[in-house]
Order: structure tokens, then sequence, then C-alpha cells
């Protein structure tokens, strides 16, 4: 049996691609209408102990972490889980922005703190696309600032009166990008290396505009976790 972690755009597809071979689709539960593949469970294992006797319980012979690259905790709780119990694991992780054209002249930072000081200084309107968990840890710093912020599922805590709320989910397009940027004129864009296809085209709009960019470094990983990039790369492993 394969356990498949988290809800990402490649743990669908490895879903989709492995057909009738026996695996669970695991998702982290945080939004209301998740898309998966086969058979699901929703919710936390209760830390490395908790996963460590999912995984024995219920026979799992290789664990694909398909998390969100910025989903640290998690992939550093089944390093840990698959080491003490001797599972397979494998880590499938979209490769991130770094190498895109532009990414010289953004404005990297380190965490969301740094993140909102950096949107602060350099001004707005600015587009938040940094999820629901952390939309609000920029309320403090943008108060006064004009923000668009968009997300899938609305925060749970109350933001700045003036700030515009956006539900949408990707993959977004060229021309749905533009029309944000140009309907909020836009003129700063934090978010995530997040990397993918999904949500690039708002890179590019943010170049055709002259927007700055304020792009979030990727935690680190655990390291000695073999890692690919594609999910043919992962069947393969898989074998």
């Amino acid at each position: 049996m394969i356990l498949i972690l988290g809800g990402t755009a490649e743990g669908r597809e490895l879903a989709s691609a492995l057909g009738g071979r026996g695996f669970v689709h695991s998702l982290a539960g945080r939004t209301s209408d998740p898309r998966a593949e086969g058979s699901v469970r929703s919710g936390g294992f209760g830390g490395v102990d908790g996963l460590v006797a999912y995984l024995r319980k219920n026979r799992i012979t290789a664990v694909v972490d398909a998390t969100h690259p910025f989903a640290a905790k998690m992939s550093r709780n089944a390093a840990a889980a698959c080491a003490k119990a001797r599972v397979r694991l494998v880590r499938l992780s979209r490769p991130g922005w770094a190498g895109h054209p532009d990414a010289r002249g953004w404005h990297w930072v380190e965490g969301h703190a740094d993140a909102a000081v950096a949107a602060a200084r350099l001004g707005g309107p600015v587009l938040l696309t940094v999820g629901r968990l952390h939309t609000p840890d920029y309320a403090a710093a943008l108060a006064e600032h004009e923000v668009v912020a968009r997300v899938a599922e609305a925060p749970e805590v109350r933001l700045p009166a003036g700030w515009r709320l956006v539900r949408a989910r990707g993959p977004f397009t060229v021309d749905g990008e533009r029309k944000l940027f140009d309907g909020h004129g836009v003129r700063t864009l934090v978010t995530k290396d997040s990397g993918g296809e999904h949500t690039v085209a708002k890179l590019e709009v943010a170049a055709e505009r002259g927007a700055h960019v304020v792009m979030i470094r990727r935690p680190p990983h655990p390291p000695g976790v073999m890692e690919v990039t594609n999910v043919a790369a992962c069947l393969a492993w898989l074998g």
C-alpha cells in the first residue's frame, strides 16, 4: 500500500497515474472542497508517533511526500516517521521559480514577516497570494495600505477594513491575471516560491506591468530524502 501525502496538483496527478494500484491519498483537511482521487483520508496523524502507528497498522510500504513546498513540518514528520517505521520515502516536489527569467529582479525574503516589511516599503496596491493561513500575518504592516488578498477560502480572522478579499483557486490564466492587476492597479505582488505552472501567470503579468515582486524563499526540507520533480520519476521510483 502506498501513502500519498498532500493535495497538490502533483499528488493528484500521481494518484490518477497509479490507477488500480493500492494507495491512500492523505489531505490536511484545510479546505472544504479538496480535489483528490481514489481512497482519501483527511486530517492530521497526530505527529510523528501517530504517523508511525498509521504506517504500521495499514501496512504502508512506500510514502510519497507530495505536500506543498512550504509544508515543512509535515515533511519533517514524514521523514522521521518513515525512518522509524522503516518505510521507503520519496519527496515529489515541483521545481521552484529561482530559475525564472525575472527571478534576479525580485525581492527575495526569508519569511512572511520580512515579506510584509518589504511590501510596506515598496508600496501598494499590494496583491497578496500567500494563502489563507498566512494572509492575516500582513495585517499589522499593511493595515493602512491598499491590499488585494487572493485566497481559496476566506481567513477565519477579520482583515483590515480597507482590504479587498478575492476568493479564487488556480490554475490562473495570463488574461485573468491581467484583469486582476489592472482592475486593482497592483504595484507590488507578494507570493511564495511555490513553483509549477498553475500560478506562474501572475509573475508574467507582474513583469508586463512593471510591478514589484516580493518572493518568499522555500523552507529547507529534511536532508537525506530522495527527491524527484515529476510524476514519471516518482512512478519509476515506486517500481
